[in-house]
């Protein structure tokens, strides 16, 4: 017996269409890792990026529970003293909805070079519109 290690000019990709209406957000990153890793596939292997392209769309509809939604913050440093900013959910949320998305599933994702590669098969639309129709995603539906 020998174990099947995936190669990477033979892996087969495919694109996936995900909904983001009214799906909680945390349950919808940790799907999407699943699906940029390739952890859904019987040829999952862990030194090669064999998962699959998704593009979310709806990003501006996605759900927090709890009293998240009110309290939830990003931060981020300039390196410099006194350089830490903090922005509100709700902020984000108005100003840029699909880096809420993007940023739940890249702390996820590894952090190296195969984790970068990852997250680039990522396309986060906030509305209903993409521009990947040429690639004909499989639409997925997520429950709750």
């Amino acid at each position: 017996m020998s174990t099947y290690y995936a190669k990477p000019g033979e892996v087969e990709r495919e694109w996936l269409l995900i909904d983001a209406t009214d799906v909680v957000l945390g349950r919808l990153a940790t799907r999407l890792a699943a699906i940029l890793k390739g952890k859904t596939k019987p040829q999952y292997t862990p030194h090669v990026d064999v998962g699959d392209f998704v593009v979310v769309i709806n990003a501006e509809k996605v759900r927090l529970t709890g009293n998240k939604a009110e309290q939830k913050a990003y931060y981020s440093h300039s390196g410099y003293p006194g350089g830490l900013k903090e922005v509100s959910y709700q902020r984000m949320l108005q100003a840029h909805p699909e880096r809420v998305i993007e940023h739940a599933v890249r702390g996820m994702l590894p952090k190296n070079t195969l984790g970068r590669a990852m997250g680039r098969k990522l396309k986060v639309y906030a509305g209903p519109e993409h521009p990947h129709g040429a690639q004909a995603p499989r639409p997925i539906e997520l429950e709750g």
